[in-house]
C-alpha cells in the first residue's frame, strides 16, 4: 500500500524551517534557554562585573519544585471500564489493564511523566513520543515492546502552531540530532547512502550544543501525518529521504503534549518562570550590592596625619617613627554610615510576594513554624488549589499517553501470551489473546485517571469493608476476588485455601458431621 503523500525531502526540511520561524518569532529558543539557565542557578550568564559578587537566592527552583511536587506525588492510577457489560469486553479490559501495566513498569513512564513535568513547568510545554521497538526480548514467544521518550519542545514541530489539539494536526514533525556514526547506521539499515547525509550547523537553537565544536551532528527529521484515519511516517535529512514513506497502522499520533499555561491561538505554552525572572534578577542584584557594600564600609578605614607619619603599619608590634610629641591624635579609625535597613527588607518583601502571587507562600513550602497545625493544613490546601487546572491538564495528558497505548497495541501486538482471569471467571491463568480485535471506539473504553479525584483504590477497599462488616457481602472468597490487583500478595492461594475450607478437599461439607 502506497501513501498519498509524495514525500520530498526539500519541502519537508521546507514545512521544519517554517516551524522553526515561528518558534523564533515568539522568542521560544531564547525563552526556554534562559529559563533553563535561571532554574540550574546559572542566573548571571553574561553579565560582566568582574569585581561584584554574583550572589543566587534561587527562589525559582524552590518553587517549581514544589508545583511538581504537588502534582506529580500522588500515584495515579487507570481504570479501564467497557460501557458494555458482556463478557467479552470485561475480559479484554481485564487484559488491556494489566498489558498498560507492564508497559509503564517496562517503559519507566512514571519517571518519564516527572520528566514532562518538570519541562513543562520550566519550559512552557512537555512531551513524550511512543514508539515500538521490534528488537526487545519480553521474556515471550513474541518480541517487540512500546517505549517512550521525553521530546523537548523546541523538538516538536506542529503543522498548525495555532492549534494545541495534537490529533488535529495535519502533520507533526520531529526533531532528532543524531551523532553522525547513528545517523549513518539508521542510514544504511532503512537502505539510504550514508555518505549522502552532511552535518548541518543548528548550533544556538538546541540546549548545549554549542559544545559541539566538530560540528558532528546531523538533523533528522521524522514527519508523521494520516491517511484515511491512519497514521504514517518518513524520515529525512536535509535533501535526503532516510525513510520512504511507511504505514503505522495507528490512528492516533504517537505524541502526547501539554502545556503549563496555555496561550490562545498557539500550540506552545508559558512556564511559570517566563515571568519571574525579572523579579529573580532584582533579588539576586540587590543582594549583589548589598555583599558589595558590606565588603567596602562593614570594617573602619584608619585615617593619619602625614605631616607626622610618614608611612603607617598596622602590624602588631612594630614601631611607628612620628614628628612631634607622640600623644597628640595623629591617627583615627572612619567608618561610614551603615546601610539602609530597607534593602533587607525590599529583598524579604520581593521574595515573598513573588512566592505568594504564584501559590507558593511559605506556608505551602512548609517553612513555617508549627504553632497552629490545623490553621497551616487548611492555607497549604488553600494554596494548592492554583494548581488544579495543571492536575487536571495532567490527568488529561496520562489519559491520552494510555489511548495512545492502547492503540499501539491493537496495530503491533498481534496475538500474544497473556495472563488474566478467563471471561467466566476463575483463577488467572496464561492464554492467547489477539489484541488486534480491540477496537477502542467501538467497546467504548471509558479509561479515568486520578489518585482520588477519579478512580480511588482506597476508596473501593473501604467500600469492600463497609460491605463485608454489614453481612451484605458473607463469602470471604468474594471479598478477596473483588479487591484491587496488587493489594494481597499471593492472592490465587488464598482463594483456593478458601474454596477448600467451603468445600472440603473431597467436595464434601466440611461443616457436616460426620
Amino acid at each position: 500500500m502506497k501513501s498519498k503523500f509524495k514525500a520530498n525531502a526539500d519541502e519537508i526540511w521546507r514545512e521544519y524551517s517554517d516551524g522553526v520561524d515561528y518558534n523564533e518569532s515568539i522568542g521560544l529558543y531564547e525563552t526556554v534557554r534562559k529559563n533553563e539557565n535561571f532554574f540550574i542557578g546559572n542566573q548571571w550568564e553574561g553579565v560582566n562585573a568582574p569585581d561584584l559578587e554574583k550572589p543566587v537566592l534561587n527562589v525559582l527552583k524552590r518553587c517549581v519544585s514544589y508545583f511538581l511536587a504537588m502534582i506529580a506525588s500522588d500515584d495515579i492510577a487507570v481504570n479501564i471500564e467497557p460501557f458494555e457489560e458482556g463478557e467479552l469486553e470485561r475480559f479484554s479490559a481485564g487484559v488491556l489493564s494489566g498489558e498498560i501495566g507492564r508497559v509503564v513498569e517496562r517503559a519507566g513512564l512514571k519517571e518519564k511523566f516527572r520528566d514532562m513535568l518538570r519541562n513543562c513547568c520550566v519550559d512552557g510545554d512537555g512531551c513524550i513520543y511512543f514508539y515500538m521497538d521490534n528488537d526487545v526480548d519480553t521474556g515471550r514467544e513474541t518480541r517487540g515492546e512500546i517505549r517512550a521518550e521525553v521530546l523537548d519542545n523546541t523538538k516538536v514541530i506542529f503543522g498548525n502552531p495555532y492549534i494545541s489539539q495534537v490529533q488535529s494536526q495535519p502533520y507533526i514533525i520531529a526533531v532528532q540530532r543524531m551523532l553522525k556514526a547513528d545517523a549513518f547506521a539508521l542510514a544504511e539499515s532503512c537502505g539510504c547512502d550514508p555518505e549522502s547525509l552532511i552535518p548541518d550547523m543548528e548550533h544556538g537553537r538546541y540546549a548545549n550544543e554549542e559544545l559541539d565544536r566538530r560540528n558532528n551532528l546531523v538533523t533528522v527529521l521524522t514527519r508523521f501525518w494520516k491517511e484515511d484515519g491512519e497514521v504514517w511516517y518518513c524520515k529525512v535529512a536535509k535533501g535526503v529521504i532516510i525513510k520512504k514513506p511507511c504505514r503505522l497502522g495507528y490512528s492516533l499520533y504517537p505524541i502526547a503534549y501539554m502545556s503549563w499555561e496555555k496561550i490562545r491561538s498557539s500550540y506552545h505554552g508559558q512556564a511559570v518562570i517566563t515571568g519571574l525572572i525579572p523579579n529573580q534578577i532584582y533579588i539576586n542584584r540587590l543582594w549583589a550590592m548589598a555583599m558589595q557594600y558590606v565588603k567596602l564600609c562593614a570594617f573602619p578605614t584608619m585615617l593619619y596625619d602625614q605631616t607626622r607619619v610618614s608611612k603607617w603599619t598596622n602590624r602588631i608590634g612594630q614601631a611607628v617613627g612620628v614628628r612631634g610629641n607622640p600623644n597628640d591624635a595623629i591617627a583615627s579609625a572612619f567608618r561610614p554610615g551603615d546601610m539602609s535597613f530597607q534593602v533587607f527588607e525590599l529583598v524579604d518583601r520581593t521574595v515573598q510576594y513573588t512566592k505568594e502571587c504564584i501559590g507558593a507562600s511559605d506556608a505551602a513550602l512548609g517553612t513555617v513554624r508549627p504553632d497552629n497545625t490545623s490553621a497551616i493544613i487548611a492555607v497549604q490546601k488553600a494554596n494548592a488549589v492554583p494548581l488544579q487546572l495543571q492536575r487536571l491538564a495532567y490527568f488529561d495528558f496520562v489519559e491520552s499517553c494510555v489511548r495512545i497505548i492502547i492503540d499501539m497495541m491493537r496495530a503491533d501486538y498481534g496475538i500474544r501470551t497473556v495472563k488474566a482471569r478467563p471471561a467466566d471467571g476463575g483463577e488467572k491463568q496464561y492464554l492467547y489473546f489477539d489484541f488486534s480485535a480491540v477496537v477502542p471506539e467501538a467497546i467504548e473504553l471509558k479509561i479515568d485517571v486520578g489518585s482520588s479525584s477519579y478512580w480511588s483504590e482506597l476508596t473501593q477497599i473501604q467500600t469492600l469493608d463497609n460491605l463485608y462488616r454489614l453481612g451484605i457481602i458473607s463469602d470471604a472468597a468474594t471479598y478477596i476476588e473483588s479487591l484491587p490487583e496488587g493489594f494481597v500478595p499471593n492472592r490465587e492461594t488464598i482463594l483456593k485455601k478458601l474454596k477448600e475450607q467451603n468445600t472440603g478437599i473431597d467436595g464434601s461439607d466440611p461443616n457436616r458431621l460426620a
